[in-house]
């Protein structure tokens, strides 16, 4: 057992007795946190099956959302060394997707990358976090600006500025990655010193998207989305302002799209940036949440690659100022603002386009038509067309490009098979929505339309009527054992679920039942198949099944609703009626057929 304090093996002064494989030569990746420490991995992913090359991994120490860091290289086996041993050492390559700490204090040629779509983002050095240059920019409280004089007009982009690239008079990086011309205009007026040792290598995380697009079935089956349902993907960078700050009733669009999206049709799946999930830590972000997931949000854990398969999935996005964001854009997904900060976006930026193009959420109108009416108008809109083209001016070329770079600095043959970026991989499981052993209050409309019956539900324990539409005509469906009592009492119909112990409102005569439940107009046993046995006021007793093959979605629950709605005997119908039922316009219909019994 390693002793405390030991250096990993290959870093050991006695590593060569003990090592498997004689690497040639050694890369230290810098992180400066878990965000930035995923986008790194994007980029190593170029030394894949090379055994000439050993990377170790350290972390600057610097910044105040570097949570779970050392639990990211733990968990993943990486080989990893403190701060102060990586700069007392010398290696024969650095690479940092990030800009914060020392950095000049490391012993080795520098690369530097961005960690996310681009440079899109204002900020400012956190005291304490390293040097600035003198005379580099002032700080303005909260506003991640410059001073007026200090430099460019225009407050530059975290990345792309004397701020963040030099020290006392001395550029840090030896080659700094660009993943768009423009950026070089940006880098011209924020730091011309560095813009010879600049290098265009387009997006390594964009060109892995585009490759793996095709497999878009892949990826819904991967996350448990069913061919005849929507996903929409709310994606929250860090910080207020972020979709994930905003927890008042009216405006806050992760409850909103759990309470405004019928349950049937859509699955939300909500990622959110690394900072905001270690920041307040796991545990805190899956408790706030929690009434969210209790209704069907997919929560991923956002430091594995589950939010690239979603994007790969995606109908339709709900974003911010995020990176996340930008590649929704770029591959062409319909997009709503469900907030922005326009004062954290770089002036002259993409993201600054991207905020001034897309439409934001209002709170007026439902949150439904606002995505459908972003889908008709995005599909061919010249300017989302353009802003698309800013994320690479060298797709599908990145893998090529950040090899070739990296590959010369260390002065080193490249390997003979072609740079390409992997496919991005298929979650291993789907990620975890909070189990509930009772059914779920939930409001039900079951419209009738050319003789088709389009049953909608909602989860009732989000709703808050700021916006009812969605809610109108609808009925409420309860599970008669749920511990809530205030959902059984109101509701219109009540469930009882197959499997458990029999209860006696199943033999109970209506008047018995209207008085324990006040609010019921139907009580329902589940029954095999899907079906249900109704007892309805005035004592009828009606039986629910599904005839011939049973749609994916069929359910006691649904077959209840539609009986409560449509199914009453009258004079001119008093025997069996079999009815087309549906739960959207790209689900498969199914038969219901009702009868007395």
């Amino acid at each position: 057992m390693r002793g405390e304090g030991r250096l990993p093996l290959p870093m050991a002064a006695d590593s060569e007795r003990w090592v498997s494989v004689a690497a040639e030569r050694t890369v230290l990746g810098v992180v400066h946190n878990i965000t930035s420490a995923t986008r790194l991995l994007d980029l190593l992913a170029v030394f894949e099956g090379d055994r000439r090359i050993q990377t170790v991994f350290t972390c600057t120490e610097s910044s105040a959302l570097d949570g779970g860091t050392l639990e990211f290289f733990t968990s993943r086996g990486m080989v990893h060394i403190p701060w102060r041993e990586a700069t007392a050492r010398k290696f024969d390559l650095a690479i940092a997707t990030n800009r914060g700490g020392d950095l000049h204090d490391l012993q080795a040629p520098l690369i530097g990358a961005p960690h996310g779509a681009g440079y899109n983002k204002r900020l400012s050095r956190e005291p304490g976090a390293g040097s600035r240059e003198p005379g580099a920019g002032s700080r303005e409280p909260g506003a991640g600006s410059r001073e007026p004089g200090a430099g460019s007009r225009e407050p530059g982009a975290f990345g792309l500025t004397s701020e963040w690239l030099m020290h006392e008079g001395r550029l840090v990086p030896s080659a700094i990655v660009l993943s768009h011309d423009e950026q070089r205009e940006r880098l011209a007026l924020g730091c011309p010193e560095a813009l010879p040792v600049s290098v265009v290598a387009g997006d390594p995380c964009f060109d892995q998207l585009r490759m793996s697009a095709p497999f878009r079935a892949e990826y819904r089956r991967a996350l448990g989305v069913r061919p005849d349902q929507k996903l929409l993907v709310v994606s929250s960078t860090w910080g207020r302002g972020s979709i994930i700050s905003s927890n008042e009733n009216d405006t806050d669009a992760l409850r909103r799209a759990l309470a405004e999206l019928p349950a049937d049709e859509y699955r939300i799946l909500a990622a959110i940036h690394p900072n905001s999930w270690y920041g307040h830590g796991a545990w805190q972000l899956q408790n706030w949440l929690a009434p969210l997931t209790e209704h069907g949000l997919l929560l991923p854990i956002p430091d594995t690659e589950t939010w690239k398969s979603a994007l790969l999935a995606a109908d339709s996005v709900l974003g911010d100022h995020g990176s996340l964001t930008m590649y929704g854009v770029a591959l062409g997904i319909p997009t709503v603002l469900g907030s922005f900060r326009d004062a954290k976006v770089a002036p002259g930026s993409p993201m600054a386009r991207l905020g001034a193009l897309l439409p934001r959420l209002s709170l007026r109108r439902p949150l439904l038509p606002q995505l459908e009416a972003a889908t008709a108008a995005q599909r061919h809109s010249t300017e989302l067309h353009a802003l698309r083209a800013t994320v690479t001016s060298r797709p599908g070329e990145s893998a090529t490009l950040l090899r070739r770079l990296f590959y010369a600095w260390l002065e080193l043959p490249e390997p003979a098979t072609p740079a390409r970026p992997r496919l991005v991989p298929l979650p291993s499981a789907v990620p975890v929505t909070s189990a509930s052993p009772v059914l779920r209050p939930v409001y039900v409309s079951a419209a009738s339309d050319d003789g088709r019956i389009t049953v909608r539900r909602y989860a009732a324990p989000v709703q808050r009527r700021t916006v009812e539409g969605h809610l109108a005509g609808t009925h409420l469906v309860a599970d008669i054992d749920d511990p809530d009592a205030r959902w059984p009492r109101s509701a219109d119909v009540l469930l009882m679920p197959l499997g458990r112990p029999p209860r006696e409102e199943s033999t109970a005569n209506w008047a018995d039942i209207a008085a324990r439940y006040p609010g019921c107009g139907l009580l329902a046993r589940e029954e095999p198949e899907g079906g249900c046995l109704a007892l309805l006021r005035g004592g009828v007793r009606l039986r629910a099944h599904w005839h011939g093959k049973r749609p994916p979605w069929a359910s006691a629950a649904i077959a209840a609703s539609v009986v409560h709605d449509h199914a009453p005997p009258t004079a001119d119908r008093p025997g069996p009626v079999r009815l087309q039922v549906t739960i959207g316009p790209d689900a498969e219909t199914g038969l219901l057929d009702i009868a007395p019994c």
